[in-house]
């Protein structure tokens, strides 16, 4: 039992925090506030590699893990350059193509996704179906050798920026004549394929978008892998994206403590640094080892992942993404309680965050339904849903 990160670990969080702060908080703010998007900032770091380090080598990736992908993650949001498409494009996405696509799929999409220069978005969520995905319309129904799409998402990130939407639909299956889960790549370019954005009180690079496909026509190669392997497949991109979701939120609240940290260090008031006082001391260094603690938990859900045991990487990802989301909370808000009337100040960087940190909480699942998790599968009581 291992708890000290690979020396080449060590060395790709200083490369990529480098990178990062090159272009630094006010670089991400500037694109938040005018609608742009972190363009140079993605582009540079695909054309890197860090991007692609998850992606197998044989198609030009780094041929390494979910953990070190977390970790290129954690580096850009604990620099105040959070870009929520990585939670999406190269973890969720490229993961189960890599995993479950066609040797033709991953030729064609694996390579893009290496480099960063394939952005993809993942759609799930729906209107009417909430966290229960069992709930969901989107159904896809055969026509000739073409699969036809019909249904809405909503709340899927950065489909503005992407080339194509991994889409989660239901199949009837020919046996039962039930529903089933299956996956499908829909460019986002397709006709009868629209997408409106949502408006959002959150100053973010990522925008949120609806979702409509009215009878969109695919071709029979659109659909991923196995259409009855469908839920292992759903799940295998599930887990990672509650670990990266869980690195986010790690990334963040390093950023707010580091903020809050410097401040109680430089700021005076009464003749001695504010940060001599227990009631901001304390808080802070609370905040240190709840941290530690989610960073160690997130570790161990990628190290189960990466191993192969989707089981056991569920619980371990499901009980990072709560750690990771609650002390990014208590993070941001200490930090602005450090600054005091500062931390609502624009030059601080620190109040745009008060809404957008509160997302990890919400999504990509909320805290109650990963306790309704913990307690049904890890403690064994009944379900309460």
């Amino acid at each position: 039992m291992n708890f000290t990160e690979s020396s080449e670990r060590q060395a790709l969080r200083k490369a990529v925090a480098e990178l990062a702060a090159k272009y630094g908080h006010e670089y991400y703010l500037e694109k938040a506030r005018s609608g742009g998007h972190t363009s140079e900032l993605w582009d540079e770091a695909g054309r890197l590699g860090y991007l692609g380090v998850s992606v197998p080598e044989a198609y030009g990736g780094g041929g390494a893990g979910i953990g070190d992908l977390a970790a290129v993650c954690e580096e850009f949001c604990a620099a105040g350059t959070p870009m929520l498409l990585m939670v999406v494009s190269p973890a969720i996405c490229a993961t189960v193509i890599a995993r479950f696509g066609t040797d033709e799929q991953k030729a064609h999409w694996l390579p893009g996704f290496a480099t960063g220069q394939v952005r993809m978005s993942f759609a799930i969520t729906e209107p009417d179906a909430g966290s229960n995905s069992h709930r969901i319309t989107t159904t896809a129904r055969r026509d000739g050798s073409d699969w036809v799409l019909r249904g809405r998402k909503v709340f899927i990130s950065g489909v503005d920026e992407a080339d194509a939407v991994l889409v989660v639909g239901r199949t009837e299956d020919a046996r039962t004549g039930r529903l089933k889960p299956a996956l499908f790549i829909v460019p986002t370019d397709a006709p009868n394929f629209e997408y409106r954005a949502i408006p959002m009180d959150l100053v973010s690079a990522d925008k949120q978008f609806e979702l409509v496909l009215d009878d969109v026509r695919l071709p029979g190669d659109a659909l991923v892998g196995s259409e009855d392997a469908a839920l292992a497949q759903l799940f295998a991109g599930l887990n990672p994206e509650r670990i990266m979701g869980a690195s986010f939120s790690v990334g963040i609240a390093r950023y707010a403590l580091d903020k809050a940290v410097t401040y109680a260090q430089q700021r005076s008031v009464f003749g001695a640094p504010i940060g001599t006082h227990q009631g901001l001391a304390h808080p802070l260094a609370e905040i240190k080892i709840e941290l530690e603690l989610a960073k160690l938990m997130t570790q161990k859900a990628a190290a189960i992942y990466d191993s192969g045991d989707d089981g056991a990487a569920g619980e371990a990802a499901n009980m990072a993404k709560y750690a990771g989301a609650e002390v990014a909370v208590r993070a941001v808000d200490q930090s602005v309680q450090v600054h005091g009337g500062n931390g609502l100040a624009s030059e601080y960087g620190l109040g745009t965050m008060l809404a957008a940190v509160r997302v990890g909480r919400i999504a990509p699942v909320s805290r109650e339904m990963v306790l309704n998790f913990v307690a049904q599968h890890s403690l064994g009581l009944p379900k309460s849903y």
